[in-house]
């Protein structure tokens, strides 16, 4: 089994509990926007849980939460700042490594809505704002290999690595599948064959039940030996294919998933080959911490 290399948890949730600037559609942007001061400490509060991987708080800097007028408008310096916010956490510490997020830009879960003709403009904004500050690339939350593949060339040319991150079916049971699917419906198998076409450094699943999560590891496995795997479940009461698009509602939280429950399902994927393990929304610094006090993770790059 290969030492975990340990990511942060959710923002957005996470800047919630705070006591930060939240709220829907803005999301996660809303406090960047009105009191950056925060977020720089969420990332903070992770690095000191044991987090060596945390990532830019660049996730809602799209229209499609902050609307087309302020992304055009502020966008770039949005992206900027969240970079510095992230890299200011990090020199915190030594070691920590700082993803920068390229969220699906036209919405979570919703991959019919992708756009090939506009996504890189939106998603330039983001690669240049950021790029000063990430010692690598998050592509998260990805519903479709075409999501994927737009992230992939957006970052071209910008000399750092790429993680990929799918986010899973999850409004059935997986042994109800013929095998794991995205939200597209394309399968997990063809994930891991584009991500190791691509040459991403890492492939990962986040955003989804933890439940669907070991199947997917077990396939994305199957179809591409040697690729390093990664986990970041989230710990929504429901699928959210039947809990609505990232900006429409704030989605409840389960109560079995604490932070011992949570790590039992992180070993678990460690057993499966994962070899980076985190948390998406939901899950916060008291996770990371668990997970670092239990999981055999890696010292820091």
């Amino acid at each position: 089994m290969s030492k975990i290399t340990l990511l942060d948890g959710g923002m957005g949730r996470e800047l919630e509990r705070s006591g930060a600037p939240f709220r829907q559609p803005e999301w996660s942007a809303l406090a960047l926007i009105e009191a950056p001061e925060t977020v720089q400490r969420v990332h903070e509060g992770y690095i000191k849980a044991g987090a060596q991987v945390i990532t830019t708080n660049s996730y809602a800097l799209v229209p499609f939460h902050i609307g087309e007028t302020r992304f055009r408008s502020d966008g770039a310096r949005l992206a900027d700042l969240a970079g510095k916010m992230a890299r200011q956490a990090a020199e915190t510490a030594p070691g920590v490594r700082v993803a920068g997020s390229l969220p699906p830009v036209f919405g979570s879960y919703q991959p019919e809505l992708f756009d090939a003709a506009v996504a890189q403009d939106y998603l330039s904004v983001l690669v240049t704002g950021l790029k000063p500050y990430v010692d690598l690339w998050l592509a998260e939350t990805q519903s479709s290999l075409e999501e994927a593949s737009a992230a992939a060339k957006a970052i071209e040319g910008s000399g750092k690595p790429l993680w990929i991150s799918f986010t899973l079916r999850d409004d059935v049971d997986p042994e109800a599948m013929p095998e794991p699917q995205l939200r597209s419906g394309q399968s997990v198998r063809e994930a891991a064959l584009l991500a190791q076409s691509l040459g991403a450094e890492a492939l990962l699943f986040n955003c989804s039940r933890p439940e669907v999560m070991g199947a997917a590891l077990d396939a994305a496995r199957s179809a591409a030996p040697g690729l390093p795997l990664g986990v970041y479940a989230n710990a929504f009461d429901d699928s959210q294919d039947q809990d609505g698009a990232a900006n429409e509602v704030v989605s409840s939280i389960r109560a079995d998933l604490d932070p011992p429950h949570y790590c039992g399902w992180a070993q678990g994927w460690a057993a499966k080959g994962a070899s980076i393990v985190g948390g998406c929304c939901g899950i916060g610094t008291e996770h990371i911490h668990h997970l670092a006090a239990h999981l055999d993770h890696a010292e820091s790059a």
